[in-house]
């Protein structure tokens, strides 16, 4: 098992703990954690894009003109694609890109990107992150202490102080275990747990 040391908010080490390998210690999967990434992105996409093809273009319902003796070609519809103001040969329809992964691939992604993250010495473990009041600066201090400019924290549950303390801070984000992704911890450059946070990991994924 790994061990890693243990800071205060100021920045100070006061111990260390033990990471249990079978979140923070597995075999790096680089196929599920690129497969996670492109799911996660997939499942933003809006997929909103739309043209009407000549069914669905207001108008054109008479035959513009008689169908011989004109000496204009045949036509059926003003709203044919050839004509201006007529409708899309082959139109974009609204799509989901949103595909599905298993639970179980899900889980060793997470798993991956846990372990590399201790692998490079990206993971940082704090005692705890408590605010008495919400302040920008001091969540910025914390940040300074830890010599972290770009990173993800995790905390156990949701704390409201520290995330508002947070939410300005560029470059850094929170969230909590339940809603911490395989993308987030893969974009950010430290991540940041909490003692409890990562109890509670070793406790929902060993």
């Amino acid at each position: 098992m790994a061990n890693v040391a243990v800071y205060n908010m100021e920045g100070k080490e006061v111990g260390t703990i033990e990471l249990n390998d079978a979140v923070f210690g597995v075999k790096v999967n680089e196929h599920l954690v690129h497969m996670a990434v492109v799911q996660q992105l997939a499942n933003k996409r809006q997929g909103t894009q739309k043209a009407k093809t000549r069914s669905e273009v207001s108008g054109g319902g008479r035959k513009p003109w008689r169908q011989k003796g004109t000496g204009h070609a045949r036509q059926g519809s003003i709203r044919a694609p050839q004509w201006t103001g007529g409708g899309m040969v082959f139109a974009p329809v609204p799509r989901d890109y949103s595909f599905k992964m298993n639970k179980k691939e899900k889980r060793a992604a997470l798993k991956s990107v846990l372990t590399d993250k201790v692998q490079t010495q990206n993971l940082i473990v704090v005692d705890e992150l408590k605010f008495d009041e919400i302040k920008t600066r001091n969540f910025v201090k914390v940040m300074e202490n830890l010599n972290i400019q770009k990173g993800l924290v995790v905390m156990e549950d949701r704390d409201p102080n520290v995330i508002m303390s947070a939410r300005n801070v560029k470059g850094v984000d929170t969230a909590v275990v339940n809603t911490m992704n395989v993308y987030d911890i893969m974009k950010a450059g430290k991540l940041v747990l909490t003692k409890a946070a990562v109890a509670k990991i070793e406790e929902v994924y060993a």
